[in-house]
């Protein structure tokens, strides 16, 4: 009888190890599998489209579609117009996800407003890794060249005042890790360094261009490391 006993037993569990193998992941373990979705934003006279080559790299090394997300915006407008889409856009992305935060990658202009949603609209609640590249954080002079027809523009003009409200205090708030890249041959930001945050990693990629920064295989690779 307790042989009989032991035999089943021992059937038991090698049938119960069986279902176990070809059960789905657990939630667990297929959560520590993903990453935070990714919100990409562009800069002055750009959209969506901008981020295609990276979009591409991150899925190439093993992000799905489901957490690659670039928004299209007015570019002309305020930055603080557009950081409250962002903000309403990241929500519905998290939504989407059932993700608690996402990484900010951003580019260009896309700093400014993406700053302005974190410092003011309660953003590093929600971001986990924020990423400049080429961002425009403490202004160009090129900006004057367009500052008079376009209130985006405006804004990044060195010394503006929405600038000097932004860089005021913390340029680095919350428990977000901030990284900025910077080229020391960027005929869009005068001078280079504009592009450095106070408190973020910052990193000079070399002579690229600023329009090649947010296309750049081996910026990937650095924002890719940084943001895993």
């Amino acid at each position: 009888m307790q042989r009989a006993k032991r035999r089943i037993a021992t059937a038991l569990s090698a049938i119960a190890g069986s279902l176990l193998l070809s059960l789905p992941l657990s939630a667990s373990t297929a959560h520590a599998a993903s990453h935070d979705p990714i919100v990409f934003v562009h800069g002055l006279s750009s959209d969506s489209s901008s981020w295609n080559t990276w979009i591409s790299d991150f899925e190439a090394d093993g992000y799905s579609s489901s957490e690659l997300y670039a928004i299209s915006y007015d570019w002309t407008k305020s930055n603080v117009t557009t950081a409250s889409t962002l903000s309403s856009y990241i929500q519905s992305v998290l939504s989407k996800t059932g993700a608690s935060k996402v990484d900010l990658v951003v580019h260009s202009m896309g700093a400014l407003n993406s700053r302005y949603y974190l410092k003011n609209l309660g953003g590093t609640s929600y971001v986990d890794d924020f990423v400049s590249v080429a961002g425009v954080n403490h202004g160009t002079s090129v900006a004057s060249l367009c500052g008079w027809l376009y209130t985006s523009c405006k804004e990044m003009t060195t010394g503006s005042s929405f600038l000097t409200a932004l860089n005021s205090g913390d340029e680095t708030p919350g428990s977000v890790s901030y990284a900025a890249y910077w080229s020391d041959c960027d005929a869009a930001i005068d001078p280079d360094t504009s592009a450095e945050l106070s408190g973020a990693t910052n990193v000079d990629v070399g002579c690229i261009s600023h329009t090649d920064m947010n296309d750049d295989y081996g910026v990937y690779q650095q924002v890719r490391n940084f943001i895993s």
